[in-house]
């Protein structure tokens, strides 16, 4: 079973401009891809977990945000980087797969045979650490500046890869042994 890398999308690995359903606004954050293949040699399978509400408010549908996972999945496999699988909730209110709840990478577990226990949470909010803190896994704040509130993070990363290089160094061996 590999341990999973579970990552916010908007913010994450990609500009969060607004509700995105237009495949056009994509713009992959500096140092994304490195870290995605850092990831992936490390033998962590790069999940991404993402909130979608643009669909319950009526801003696009569910092939919109189908769409701009397959383009996310191209501009990434441009630069030799991928993620094996997409998960997201497009309900506005609290149900079991908005995060901070477990549902989408409990589902993910269930599916694809995660090791949830040695797994981390890399995101951009406060919903994205609490879901970390929800199931016991070291969350990674990435590219918070400015006053945050959430659950503190086991690590504050200027970016993604900053992140990742964190987690593989300092992290992931003891989770490991």
């Amino acid at each position: 079973m590999n341990p999973a890398a579970f990552l916010d999308r908007d913010g994450t690995l990609m500009e969060d401009s607004g509700y995105i359903g237009d495949p056009s606004r994509i713009r992959v954050l500096a140092g994304v891809p490195e870290a995605l293949r850092a990831l992936r040699a490390a033998g962590y399978e790069r999940i991404v977990v993402t909130n979608q509400s643009g669909v319950a408010r009526g801003y696009f549908d569910r092939p919109d945000v189908e769409a701009v996972h397959r383009s996310l999945s191209a501009a990434l496999a441009s630069d030799g980087a991928a993620v094996e699988a997409y998960y997201y909730c497009t309900h506005l209110d609290a149900c079991a797969c908005r995060k901070p709840l477990p549902g989408m990478v409990e589902r993910a577990v269930a599916e694809r045979g995660l090791d949830l226990a040695r797994s981390v949470v890399f995101g951009d909010r406060a919903g994205d650490m609490a879901l970390a803190a929800g199931l016991g896994l070291p969350g990674i704040l990435v590219g918070k500046t400015g006053v945050y509130d959430g659950p503190e993070p086991l690590y504050r990363a200027r970016d993604l890869l900053d992140g990742v290089r964190f987690f593989l160094q300092h992290v992931a061996e003891r989770i490991d042994a």
